[in-house]
């Protein structure tokens, strides 16, 4: 007789847990912030090589069904991407021992587009997150930042999204797309303790950066980076939950990544 009570309890529980998940995940509406992976995808100017899809096999099989096979090659960094802490931290953690905590959680947008957009060098000042806090109050901490720039209309064009179509290292001194300055990214750590941040650009540093310092603030306390992200005009200014799940490559510093947000149906 106890154990059939406790039996029931446990089911009714279980069912009672299912249907707030459920209702959750029924009360979002998502996006996907992930660019398709293919022959088109921009990497570093200086990566030898892009991401290639090879057919291992393809077709009908002798006993009649069909089956297809692939396999894949790409470089770490590049299109809809982590930036593992180990990138830019000796120390830091790589792609398959970052916490999930850390890839999951609220988000807001800081929209800088209209600056960025007229000036290829800008760069995410203080002054901007002040801005933003003025209108929309300070940001909570443990908070996803996602910074759009509006590059996202260039992508994958490599000219208008990375400020050149040369690649080699002769190009790299010729980027000019927005980032994040260091002064900014030490105050998000630092008076935010922010969860990780995101943008629509190649890089958290802009493309004149030489010492990518803000890699190594982000980096360095074991916060996660993510970079070329799609679609952030589609996303409201707050009130958004992130989903960014890394291919987990061991000893990884970083990684193809599957980033969705999810925004409450009003």
């Amino acid at each position: 007789m106890k154990k059939s009570t406790i039996i029931i309890l446990v089911a009714l529980t279980s069912c009672s847990q299912q249907k707030k998940l459920s209702t959750y995940s029924d009360g979002m509406s998502w996006t996907d912030l992930t660019y398709t992976f293919d022959a088109s995808t921009p990497y570093w100017p200086n990566n030898p090589r892009g991401f290639e899809h090879n057919t291992d096999a393809e077709g009908r099989t002798p006993l009649g069904y069909y089956y297809s096979s692939y396999s894949i090659f790409t470089p770490e960094h590049g299109g809809t991407h982590l930036d593992a802490p180990n990138h830019f931290s000796e120390k830091g953690l790589t792609v398959d021992q970052i916490p999930m905590s850390s890839l999951t959680g609220n988000a807001i947008v800081i929209d800088i587009s209209r600056k960025a957009l007229a000036d290829r060098d800008y760069i995410l000042s203080v002054q901007d997150i002040m801005d933003w806090e003025k209108v929309n109050g300070a940001i909570p901490t443990n908070t996803i930042i996602l910074i759009r720039t509006g590059y996202g209309k260039f992508y994958p064009d490599r000219a208008s999204y990375f400020g050149t179509a040369m690649t080699g290292l002769s190009a790299i001194p010729l980027l000019h797309f927005p980032g994040v300055s260091p002064e900014a990214m030490q105050w998000l750590v630092d008076n935010r303790d922010i969860k990780a941040l995101g943008l629509d650009t190649p890089s958290m540093d802009y493309g004149q950066s030489k010492e990518f310092k803000s890699h190594q603030i982000l980096l360095g306390r074991n916060k996660p980076g993510f970079e070329n992200l799609a679609n952030l005009d589609k996303l409201p200014t707050k009130n958004i939950y992130i989903i960014a799940l890394p291919m987990k490559i061991g000893k990884g510093s970083g990684g193809p990544l599957r980033i969705i947000a999810g925004i409450p149906k009003s």
